[in-house]
């Protein structure tokens, strides 16, 4: 079945992009959720017109995350945390606290785009990712000390 993507699908395709699909696939999944339309003349073209508008909105996007990525860039955050023995913490360091830090510094991003590849459980220094858009990610360093009492 050839259906015309409406919206970026993971491991299938981005916008716009004509893909050939399984029958179940397309038409249980994709047609009922609008992720694509079926491949005809009228819905190319439709979604060639839609596409160039797509297309600004995300350079604009893009444009936008790389001016918050330079902000972001080179920052260093440091995290007070309850630890025990052989500098492991109790609990572990969430993106949501990482957000909440870089608000503190004025810098607003959702927890969502913060990639933390597996939890943070130790002491010490470590890079963490921030997706911005599909195109723009920076690392930031994320310096986790022990709480004073």
């Amino acid at each position: 079945m050839k259906l015309v993507l409406t919206d970026d699908v993971k491991g299938l395709g981005h916008r716009g992009d004509v893909v050939t699909v399984a029958e179940g696939y397309g038409r249980n999944f994709l047609l009922p959720k609008a992720l694509a339309y079926p491949a005809t003349t009228g819905n190319v073209k439709r979604l060639e017109q839609e596409k160039k508008r797509y297309d600004a909105r995300i350079e604009h996007e893009k444009d936008q995350a790389a001016a918050v990525a330079k902000s972001i860039e080179g920052a260093k955050i440091v995290l007070h945390k309850k630890s025990g023995e052989n500098d492991s913490l109790y609990g572990s360091v969430t993106s949501s606290e990482v957000a909440d830090a870089l608000e503190a510094k004025g810098i607003t991003i959702d927890k969502r785009k913060i990639d933390l590849e597996e939890p943070i459980k130790r002491l010490g220094t470590h890079t963490v990712h921030v997706k911005l858009h599909r195109d723009v990610t920076v690392a930031l360093v994320l310096e986790v000390r022990p709480l004073a009492n």
